[in-house]
């Protein structure tokens, strides 16, 4: 099907993909997120380009048929494509989508296939990630099948391959987390935001334009508490500020003009830098106005999150 048609498809249920995610076990996606993708509000996000060769999306779908011939290869399985979007027989909102199935063999079924680049291989150093285990575990949990392999070429030269078995306990676990998920996405509640940069951006995109007004949360015991919270942390942050910089101080003024320092435990460099060269934007304009201004874009504006105490000023991040 068209990848629209398969988007909108995916949009009324918790696909394989989406299981991590779901529930909170995602390093590259929030469940903020994703429950936009599943509300109707992934149009408020920045857009994603299948085509943009720098996207891991991109390198992982053109190696995926490399991948899938090297694993029947290095065991000896034959695999076909699926060429459906899977449901769960009794749960409607649970799908999945397989990248090949296993044909004739009595020990496994499914077959994932993944790419790991530079930044992706340190996951996989200790064995198959956890967000891609969940992603395995709920399409056992769809099909109904007993174990899967998933395939991973590491760095563009190593195969590895995983085999993972369907675990009941750990299923029904993850159907009720996900089944948490989707009654969020039903009635249109935002899930809690976690600390990654994907739920910053999320936030940033759901709530891009203040409304000028005041909204009171001195009554509200979970708003108050995270102030008062972020208060302290802040100003913990900030005595440990002053005081990394005093014993960088301390070793420097002790290092004079050394460019090294050694210690039992490790070392220090401070060395000067290579002059470089910057471009003199005010002078610039200041010297060709009319020039400068035909280059000028406009760069929108973004929230400032400000935080202010009883007479103890302001911090922002």
């Amino acid at each position: 099907m068209p990848r629209e048609t398969w988007l909108d498809v995916r949009r009324h249920g918790i696909g394989s993909s989406d299981a991590a995610a779901a529930v909170g076990l995602n390093p590259y996606q929030s469940q903020l997120e994703l429950w936009m993708h599943k509300s109707g509000k992934a149009e408020l996000l920045p857009a994603v380009d299948p085509s943009d060769e720098t996207s891991p999306m991109y390198w992982g779908t053109l190696l995926e048929p490399i991948v899938a011939a090297h694993y029947t290869k290095r065991t000896g399985n034959r695999v076909r494509r699926v060429n459906a979007v899977l449901g769960h027989p009794r749960i409607p909102w649970m799908l999945a989508n397989i990248d090949r199935e296993v044909v004739g063999a009595s020990d496994v079924q499914i077959l994932e296939c993944k790419t790991a680049g530079i930044n992706g291989a340190k996951l996989w150093r200790d064995g198959m990630p956890e967000y891609v285990q969940l992603q395995v575990m709920h399409q056992l949990a769809v099909t109904g099948k007993q174990a899967a392999d998933v395939a991973v070429l590491i760095g563009g030269q190593e195969l590895q391959v995983h085999r993972i078995e369907r675990d009941e306990t750990m299923i029904a676990q993850l159907i009720a987390l996900e089944e948490q998920f989707w009654g969020w996405v039903h009635r249109g509640e935002e899930p809690p935001a976690d600390a990654s940069e994907n739920a910053d951006t999320a936030l940033r995109c759901l709530y891009p334009q203040d409304s000028g007004e005041t909204v009171d949360l001195s009554e509200d015991i979970t708003a108050s508490h995270a102030f008062h919270q972020l208060v302290e942390i802040r100003q913990w942050m900030s005595d440990w500020e002053v005081q990394e910089a005093l014993l960088k101080h301390q070793i420097q003024q002790r290092m004079g003009n050394a460019s090294r320092a050694s210690f039992s435990s490790g070392s220090i460099s401070w060395k000067r830098s290579k002059d470089g060269q910057s471009f003199d934007a005010t002078r610039f304009q200041q010297d060709h106005p009319h020039l400068a201004a035909s280059y000028m874009q406009r760069k929108p504006g973004s929230r400032r999150f400000l935080v202010q105490t009883g007479g103890a000023g302001e911090s922002s991040d």
